[in-house]
């Protein structure tokens, strides 16, 4: 199936009623696929965890007539998420489509420090589950399908872990559950702070962050597996765009922003028929969580 086409307007199943909730959209990959989504018809909840710096990403948009609205939200803060789908819930009336991209990482491109582990834990994997999970009741479940898209890294595969009971671990996706990957999560950050977690079989780039995406890409599969068993009509997906040129790299990176959202907002918007779940497209090839 060829994912890089562009999405057709005269086959669209959206209108400026599907409603898309964007996360970490203050800037890079986030800014861009508001903006793209936005461009397509969609209204879209634009979303950052400073409110000064949110509403000016947003306002130039909306300054171009596209249906933009902002709202604070703060993934790591129960508080914030809470208040965020009480808002979404009371006055926008729910959603079709999550694009988790809210993230942290405070490795330069050749360090690896795991000095702000439980941040980056704390926003990139229990932040992005507890947001995922407030939402759920909210989507609309059209015939369409609505959709979860995590906005992940390959840095969390499989094959970068090289710790044999890890990786069984999160191979047997029979028995694998969410308090699993939270088991293995607190594991590595215990490990952090006895100091013992380079001994372990950990992912060896940017391991904190690594971490929080393998938890990440783990939650996608076992949450996609649960909302199929359940009949649920919600797909839920994982999108590594790559080495991309934004603040996280420092402006190092193969591709733009914009490029990225391009084919993100594609995948977004695929077809209910051509929609998958539980896989992770590493750049523009779909791979099943499990082959990796």
């Amino acid at each position: 199936m060829d994912y890089s086409k562009e999405p057709s307007p005269t086959r669209a199943w959206w209108s400026r009623d599907t409603v898309a909730v964007v996360t970490g959209a203050n800037r890079g990959i986030g800014h861009s696929l508001a903006a793209r989504l936005a461009e397509h018809g969609l209204t879209v909840v634009l979303t950052a965890r400073d409110g000064e710096r949110g509403e000016a990403a947003a306002a130039p948009l909306r300054d171009r007539g596209l249906p933009v609205v902002f709202r604070r939200l703060d993934v790591s803060d129960p508080a914030s998420v809470a208040a965020f789908a009480a808002w979404l819930r009371d006055t926008v009336g729910g959603l079709d489509i999550l694009v988790n991209n809210a993230a942290v990482s405070f490795n330069e491109i050749d360090t690896n420090s795991v000095e702000h582990a439980e941040t980056v834990l704390n926003t990139n994997f229990y932040g992005t589950k507890l947001l995922t999970e407030a939402l759920l009741p909210l989507f609309r479940r059209s015939p369409a399908t609505s959709r979860i898209l995590n906005i992940s890294s390959q840095l969390g595969l499989l094959n970068k872990v090289r710790n044999p009971s890890l990786r069984r671990l999160l191979l047997d996706e029979e028995t694998l559950t969410e308090g699993k990957i939270e088991a293995m999560v607190s594991q590595f950050l215990a490990q952090v702070k006895d100091g013992t977690w380079a001994e372990h079989g950990w992912p060896k780039v940017w391991t904190d962050y690594a971490v929080s995406k393998l938890a990440l890409n783990a939650y996608t599969r076992v949450l996609a597996r649960r909302l199929q068993s359940g009949g649920e009509r919600v797909s839920v997906n994982c999108f590594c765009p790559g080495f991309t040129r934004t603040d996280m790299t420092k402006g190092w990176g193969k591709r733009t922003a914009e490029e990225v959202a391009d084919f993100g907002a594609r995948l977004a918007l695929l077809p209910p028929g051509e929609l998958p779940t539980g896989t992770f497209f590493k750049w523009r090839t779909p791979q099943l969580y499990s082959k990796l």
